[in-house]
């Protein structure tokens, strides 16, 4: 019984890492469109 949890616990750990990186990338996209909106309003306001 005890090996089956063990299971449960690392199949449990896997898809939560699984969800941290999609966190990560979604936040790196997040940031890339961040940066580039900076750069747009910096060329308007620097005409």
């Amino acid at each position: 019984m005890s090996e089956n949890l063990n299971s449960n616990n690392i199949e449990n750990d896997e898809f939560n890492l699984n969800n941290e990186d999609s966190d990560y990338k979604d936040l790196i996209t997040k940031l890339r469109e961040i940066k580039s909106n900076i750069a747009l309003l910096e060329k308007t306001i620097f005409k």
